[in-house]
């Protein structure tokens, strides 16, 4: 049976669906109804927390690893600009949310970012998102 699950409402979080069994599901409603869990989102929140949790350690050492930014990290009009201003190029490494501020034009994105590695979520406009098709990783 396939659920969708609202993760949270707002712009700090995304929705997912997944699949689940019928007698899973049924266990999570039974949790429910016992009072052990609001409802069948916070049930999986839980579960998914516990589960980081769990290999917590082991995420830590990957991301020092990979070198990546741990969290929000939104970059702006303003700083893509004065990347280019320097002539830099960022290799965007993100664990979490990446955020491309909606008034940078796909140009300016090419022009600056020379890849984007986002474990977790990107928001960015659609023409930017596209222009740096060949750039995610």
């Amino acid at each position: 049976m396939s659920s969708t699950i609202p993760v949270r409402a707002g712009g700090d979080s995304e929705k997912i669906t997944i699949n689940l069994g019928y007698v899973d599901l049924g266990h999570i409603d039974l949790l429910v109804q016992d009072g052990f869990y609001s409802n069948r989102t916070d049930f999986i929140r839980t579960a998914i927390r516990n589960q980081v949790e769990r290999h917590a350690e082991a995420t830590r050492q990957s991301v020092a690893r990979r070198s990546l930014d741990l969290g929000m990290r939104h970059f702006t009009r303003a700083d893509l600009e004065a990347a280019q201003a320097r002539g830099e190029v960022l290799h965007i490494r993100v664990l979490g949310l990446a955020s491309i501020a909606a008034d940078v034009s796909p140009e300016l994105a090419r022009a600056t970012i020379a890849s984007l590695s986002v474990l977790g979520a990107l928001q960015a406009s659609p023409a930017v998102k596209s222009a740096l098709a060949d750039r995610l990783r």
